[in-house]
Formats: structure tokens, C-alpha cells, sequence
């Protein structure tokens, strides 16, 4: 994905631009990538970049005029009109709609410069006159840099894959990383799967003088919005309706042209209600399974065409299971392994997205800030399949995870949920095209706090929001069956979103204490009455059928590397019984593969 890689450094520069050169060579992952280095000599500064073509960031360096500063800028910024008409009157000639500005505003306030940043983002500002370099990232840590503190210079990379390609002594499986890899599908606590090898924490912003770090600090911490007094709730919805009619704006003319990723579900239903829209002016898709049309994508449709706008289907065909072994190791390779190989679609589908527009406005996160959706959990594997020597750090996420119990749900949501576990299908669709959603930020999220005793039914918000703006959407039934109220309210929840939701879950998952009562259902084809209505997806049957040679290959492959870490006679039969369609063993096989393509794709590559 776009991002930025270097090194500050007092070796010889020769030497460190040969690195850099290196780092670049592993990280353009798609032709429409454009690509820089740069270096500030003087500094110990190397650095190189990638940005999707005519994005944001593609503008880099940004020098001042004098030369005396450069700042190298990675993601996304959303400013307030506030900060914009400042840069205005104060006669900034900068182009608006990409980085270039960002020099003007750290030179208009620089006390300010950081925390007034809103978005995804990570970043480098050197300072020849104060002799400093500043490393920065987002105050939720989702602009992602990976750091490794070397004894001959500092290394700092979007991407993992380019500490690996440079740093040979990085190329080892950290344990306990992939240990809450097994448990909880991500790394906790700013680790890594890597041995060495750590996160830039949220809010950072890292000083560096002569070449060497001098000062850890941070510009924000989730305390200042943790302490912040709460609203009565119609306070809050008052408020919350002008935040989210301000805040918009910013995120739908981000970028043009922009198409909206539409669900049937209340998120993006709310940005419609708020959404200014001409016909025609945001084209709508929706992603879909090969098989028949789940209730998302036939609700979706009916809310594109109340809203005026024309609306795709991007469907999963033969050629995405024909070449399986492609995407699932692009998907692990491009997000560090930070995705797992079911979530090899989203590749696809990005890709397939990004010929419909470069941009996409999506309503994602909007069910974790603003309804209380939590996706981090511990809920590993199995234990049987672990080599009892490995098995302790899969135990030990757990304790980690029940230790942030205690934790503000908000902040857990925001500084650790969305940047440790959402992280990696963020990786995959930020690598394709540019993502916006306008439920990170900085102003809603601060708001959110002080919503906590408004929210008394999960879609609260949502509903009143929409209900004021555009009521003629909530007539249009939800995915979950949701519509209006009364007794056809209830009636749609028990059919839609009770009983076929469940019935496709079951057969989605066949949870194992009922392996023998799935499998007898299944022999009478009753699972096809609602296989597909809910779930687009279905890789326990894809596992079992498709991509059978594929899952064979793998893991019953007596030299995989996964078979350093569990039992291989239990690994063989979890894999043979799922095959063989006795038990589902969907969890485990995913995550076996996707740890054993981290081997491959990324430890074991160069």
C-alpha cells in the first residue's frame, strides 16, 4: 500500500540510498503506483515513497521556500474551514486538494500543527534550522509505520516487507505476535509478527537530532477526550446532527470522482441522509458472492435508486477461484500478513472497484464508533493443534485482551480495535484506490464520548439521523430486517434477521457441536435454502470444494513451515475431516495457511 520507508542514519550515504533503492523495489505492488526518494544529508535522512497516482500525497517533497524545511506526508488530511481559511488569509498559494499545503499550516502554527492533522496519515518533517527531523503518525495509529531501532541507524517503513527486504536479522517469527495472531487475528500492543520489530504508537510524534532519536513524545492521548463531560442525549443528537453535517463534506468531495461502497445496513444509509447529491453524482456498488444475491446487495440497490444514483454489482466469477493462489498470496504479501486468506476477496474486489472510480466513500467504522461494535476478541483456534511448546502464547492474547477489558470501550475501539484488527483489510483496500470514511474523524470521534449515556438501543444513532434527514430510506428495509416500526417491524426482524440469518450462519460456520447434525442437513441440500442470503461468502465450502487441492497442497505438506508451531498428526486430521466434510475446521485451516504464507511470502522470501 502507499506509504512512506527510510532510515536516519550517520552511515555513508552511498550505502544507505543502495537500502532505500531496496526498500522501494519490494513496495510498488500495482502500475499505477508513482514512486520517489529523497535525502537530506545533513540530517542523516534517507527516505522513499509510494502514492497512488494523483492522490493526496502525490506531491512529494514538499519544500518551503527558503529550503530550510521538507515534509514528507503519507495518507489523508480532512482539515476544518477554520484551518483552510487561516491558510487563506494568510496567503497561501498552495494547491488545496493535495499535501503541498501542509508546510503552510506547521508554519502557521506550529505549537498546533500536529494534532490539528485529521485523517490516516504518517509523516516526516525535517527541520534544517533546528537540526531535528520529526516522525509522526495519526493520533489512532491506523497511518501505520513499522521501527526498528538498529545499533547503525533508526528504520521506519509503512510496509514490514521493507525492513525485511534490508535487515536480515528482522526475518525471524515473533512468537508471541503470531501466538494473538491465532488467538485474536492481529498482534496486540503495538507488536508485530516480527522478531525486533514494533509499531510507531498513535499520536506519535519522534524527535531525532544528529542522526540519532533524542525524544519520544506524543502530541494526543485518549485521555483528552476520555475526560471530556457528557451530554443528555437529545444534547448529543443535536449535536451530533451538526458534527455530521459539517464533518461530510470534507469526505464526499474528497476526491473525484468518488463512488460509495453501498450496503444494506444503517451506515451508509446515514451518509445518503446527509449526503448533497445531484443524480448521477455518486455512482453506488455493492460486492456479491458467486452464487445468488444476498438481501445486501438487493437492498442496496433499492437505496441507490431512492438516492439517484446508478448502482454495480461486483461480483466474485471463476476467475478469482482459477487463480486463488495469486490473491491469497498478494493478500498476505501486500498487508504483511496482517490479513488472512479469507479475506483474499477483498483484493479482487478493490481492484474491480477501482474501475469504477479512483476513490471510495464507504460507511465503514460507523457501527464500531457509533453503535458500540466491537470486532477484537480472543476466540483462538482449537488448542489441540498447537505444539505445546508454541501454545503459551496463544494463551497469553487471551490474558492480554481481558486485561484491556477495563479499558473506555471508545478508546478500545479507536486505538485498538480499528488500528490492530481492521488494520489489515484497510491494507488491501488503501492499496488499490483512495478510502475515505467520515466515521474516524477527529471531531465525531471526540463526540462519541460524550454520547455514552444516548445510546440505549444499538442503532439509536443512526436511526435518528436518518429519520430527521431523509425518512423515505427507512422505509427500505434494512439487511437485518429492520423497517419502521410495529408489528411488521418485529415480524421482518424474526424472518430476515433471526431466522435466515441464522440458518445461513449456521451453514456459513457449522459450528462443530453440531458437525453431525450440519452434515446430515447438508446430505438433504436443506443448507441451500439459505446458503447465500446473508453471507456473500463461503469459504468452509470453497475450502471443502474449489479450493480443495489448494488447502491439500499446503498444509498436508510434510515441510510446511506452520509445522513448527503445531502438531502435525492433529493439523493432518483437522485438514483430511474438513476435506472429507465430517467437521468444519474453518478457523483453524485459515489461519494455518495464512501463518504458513506468512513463512513464505515474507520470513522466507529474501
Amino acid at each position: 500500500m502507499p506509504g512512506l520507508f527510510g532510515v536516519i542514519t550517520r552511515r555513508k550515504p552511498d550505502e544507505v540510498r543502495a537500502e532505500i533503492g531496496l526498500m522501494l523495489s519490494c513496495v510498488k505492488h500495482e502500475p499505477f503506483y508513482e514512486t520517489g526518494s529523497y535525502s537530506v544529508e545533513s540530517q542523516g535522512l534517507y527516505l522513499g515513497w509510494t502514492v497512488l497516482e494523483g492522490s493526496f500525497s502525490d506531491c512529494m517533497p514538499i519544500v518551503d521556500s527558503a529550503h530550510n524545511r521538507t515534509l514528507f506526508f503519507s495518507g489523508q488530511n480532512f482539515p476544518d474551514g477554520n484551518a483552510t481559511s487561516s491558510l487563506r488569509s494568510q496567503g497561501s498559494g498552495a494547491n488545496p486538494k493535495d499535501a503541498s499545503r501542509l508546510l503552510d499550516a506547521y508554519e502557521l502554527d506550529k505549537q498546533s500543527f500536529f494534532s490539528s492533522l485529521n485523517g490516516w496519515f504518517c509523516g516526516v518533517l525535517a527541520d534544517t534550522d533546528k537540526g531535528e527531523i520529526h516522525l509522526f503518525n495519526d493520533r489512532f495509529g491506523i497511518g501505520r509505520l513499522y521501527i526498528y531501532e538498529a545499533p547503525d541507524g533508526f528504520y521506519f517503513a509503512s510496509e514490514a516487507k521493507a525492513l525485511l527486504k534490508v535487515r536480515k536479522e528482522l526475518r525471524q517469527i515473533d512468537p508471541q505476535g503470531l501466538g494473538e495472531f491465532f488467538a485474536c487475528g492481529c498482534a496486540l500492543e503495538n507488536r508485530t509478527l516480527f522478531r525486533n520489530m514494533s509499531l510507531l504508537p498513535g499520536g506519535s510524534k519522534w524527535t531525532f537530532q544528529a542522526g540519532a532519536l533524542v525524544r519520544k513524545a506524543v502530541y494526543f492521548s485518549p485521555a483528552e477526550w476520555e475526560d471530556q463531560a457528557p451530554l443528555a442525549p437529545d444534547a448529543f443528537h443535536e449535536e451530533l446532527d451538526s458534527t455530521f453535517s459539517r464533518i461530510l463534506p470534507r469526505y464526499a468531495n474528497f476526491s473525484k470522482p468518488t463512488a460509495i461502497s453501498l450496503t444494506g445496513g444503517l451506515d451508509t444509509r446515514m451518509i445518503f441522509a446527509y449526503l448533497d447529491a445531484g443524480p448521477g453524482d455518486f455512482p453506488c456498488y455493492t460486492f456479491s458472492g458467486k452464487g445468488r444475491d444476498t438481501f445486501d446487495l438487493k437492498i442496496a440497490r433499492s437505496v441507490a435508486k431512492a438516492c439517484g444514483q446508478p448502482h454495480s454489482t461486483i461480483r466474485l466469477d471463476p476467475k478469482f477461484f482459477a487463480n486463488f493462489p495469486h490473491y491469497a498470496e498478494r493478500t498476505v504479501y501486500i498487508s504483511d500478513g496482517c490479513h488472512d486468506i479469507c479475506g483474499a476477496h477483498d483484493l479482487y474486489f478493490n481492484a474491480s472497484a477501482r474501475d469504477i472510480a479512483p476513490a471510495r466513500l464507504t460507511g465503514k467504522f460507523g457501527s464500531e464508533v457509533l453503535r458500540g461494535v466491537r470486532m477484537l476478541k480472543a476466540q483462538p483456534p482449537a488448542l489441540d493443534l498447537f505444539d505445546p511448546a508454541f501454545r503459551p502464547y496463544v494463551d497469553r492474547a487471551g490474558a492480554t485482551v481481558a486485561s484491556m477489558e477495563g479499558e473506555d470501550k471508545i478508546s478500545f475501539t479507536a486505538f485498538a480495535d480499528i488500528p490492530w484488527y481492521e488494520y489489515g483489510r484497510l491494507a488491501i483496500e488503501q492499496s488499490q484506490l483512495t478510502f475515505v470514511t467520515p466515521f474516524t474523524d477527529n471531531e465525531l470521534v471526540r463526540l462519541a464520548y460524550r454520547g455514552r449515556n444516548a445510546i440505549r438501543r444499538q442503532d439509536d444513532i443512526p436511526l435518528y439521523s436518518i429519520l430527521k434527514h431523509r425518512p423515505d430510506l427507512l422505509d427500505i428495509m434494512t439487511d437485518r430486517g429492520r423497517q419502521g416500526g410495529g408489528l411488521l417491524s418485529w415480524m421482518s426482524r424474526q424472518f430476515y434477521g433471526t431466522f435466515l440469518f441464522k440458518g445461513d450462519w449456521f451453514f456459513h460456520n457449522m459450528p462443530q457441536r453440531y458437525a453431525e447434525i450440519g452434515a446430515f442437513l447438508e446430505r438433504l441440500n436443506v443448507g441451500s435454502l439459505f446458503h447465500g442470503r446473508h453471507f456473500m461468502l463461503d469459504y468452509r465450502s470453497w475450502f471443502q470444494h474449489e479450493l480443495k487441492d489448494y488447502v491439500r497442497d499446503m498444509l498436508l505438506n510434510p515441510n510446511a513451515a506452520i509445522r513448527h508451531f503445531v502438531n502435525g498428526e492433529v493439523l493432518d486430521k483437522m485438514v483430511r475431516c474438513h476435506l472429507n466434510g465430517e467437521r468444519s475446521y474453518l478457523d483453524e485451516i485459515n489461519k494455518a495457511l495464512t501463518a504458513e504464507l506468512i513463512h513464505r511470502q515474507l520470513t522466507e522470501r529474501y
